[in-house]
């Protein structure tokens, strides 16, 4: 096992690795239909379709998995790419670039899997990762706060930012930064 691996209880939290494409898709689309209740939006979800060359062949962009045996259970992932304006705040949008802003995305555990620590060592991965890329300045998400647990697991690591639910007009994001350690 590398450093850059870490085991949890039966899982294993790594980079993910070409043989791991086809499951962190799986896990990703069966989010987007079974959790998000969104299914699959071209516009927002292009990286899930392209994953080799969006998180495999892409300077500073890096995709993380969960697994349990040859399963994916779990993904995060890293882009440059800041927020976009709309569907968010275009003060949002300024604060956080594309470029020198790290985006985490797609933080999903299967809900079988759910409340082992998965999530929170695929973040940590995933900002172990940022924190070694040169010119990144800051770590931002956002989050649906209908999504079960999704909200207070953020709120548990990272600082808000803006809550649109406070904002009418700018839907119901909860956004948030995480520091560069």
């Amino acid at each position: 096992m590398t450093e850059e691996t870490r085991v949890v209880g039966e899982y294993v939290v790594r980079p993910a690795e070409p043989a791991d494409v086809e499951g962190a898709r799986t896990l990703m689309l069966d989010t987007f239909y079974r959790v998000l209740g969104h299914g699959y939006v071209p516009r927002w979800h292009a990286d899930v379709i392209d994953i080799e060359g969006t998180y495999f062949r892409t300077p500073g962009h890096a995709l993380f998995v969960a697994v349990r045996g040859e399963r994916v259970v779990g993904t995060a992932s890293v882009r440059a790419d800041g927020p976009k304006s709309p569907p968010h705040p275009a003060w949002i949008a300024e604060r956080y670039p594309s470029g020198p802003t790290a985006q985490i995305f797609r933080t999903y555990v299967d809900p079988e899997h759910r409340r082992q620590g998965l999530a929170t060592e695929l973040v940590r991965s995933a900002c172990s990762f940022i924190a070694s890329v040169p010119g990144y300045e800051s770590i931002y998400l956002h989050t649906n706060p209908a999504i079960d647990g999704a909200e207070p697991f953020w709120r548990a690591i990272a600082k808000e930012v803006h809550d649109a639910r406070r904002d009418p007009g700018h839907g119901s994001t909860v956004h948030f930064e995480i520091p560069i350690a």
